[in-house]
């Protein structure tokens, strides 16, 4: 009966144990998770951007508002960078929204100046507020 108890803890324990992640030792091993990290956040940045391009293209285009290829679009890219890109995305708009504010009210801003006579269309104001 006891070999029979000791049997299940051991069984019990093996499953349930947690596998140690190991950090990376040495400043080689940090600065090339640092760099991983830095691609990784680039390639995001640019893969929003490209996805908030393709809305505004769809949006002038006279395309489907809402449609599911774009939803997919959007779920895949969530999936992939977690709640950051979601928080991104919203600061995105909230930067565009500012910029709306400040023109209806007569203000200049940085974006103004950095498009000068290349003209004010979705396309250049998302290619230039959203850096990545």
């Amino acid at each position: 009966m006891f070999e029979l108890l000791a049997l299940t803890a051991v069984i019990y324990l093996f499953i349930n144990r947690k596998k140690k992640v190991r950090k990376a030792r040495g400043l080689d091993a940090e600065l090339r998770e640092l760099v991983e990290s830095t691609y990784y956040s680039d390639a995001m940045a640019a893969e929003i951007k490209g996805y908030l391009l393709s809305v505004v293209g769809d949006d002038r285009d006279g395309g489907q508002k809402f449609s599911d290829a774009r939803i997919a679009q959007g779920q895949a890219i969530l999936d992939r960078a977690g709640p950051a890109a979601f928080y991104w995305m919203t600061e995105i708009a909230t930067q565009l929204a500012v910029l709306s504010a400040a023109k209806i009210n007569g203000m200049g801003t940085n974006v103004e100046v950095e498009l000068g006579s290349v003209g004010v269309t979705p396309d250049a104001v998302v290619r230039v507020v959203v850096q990545g």
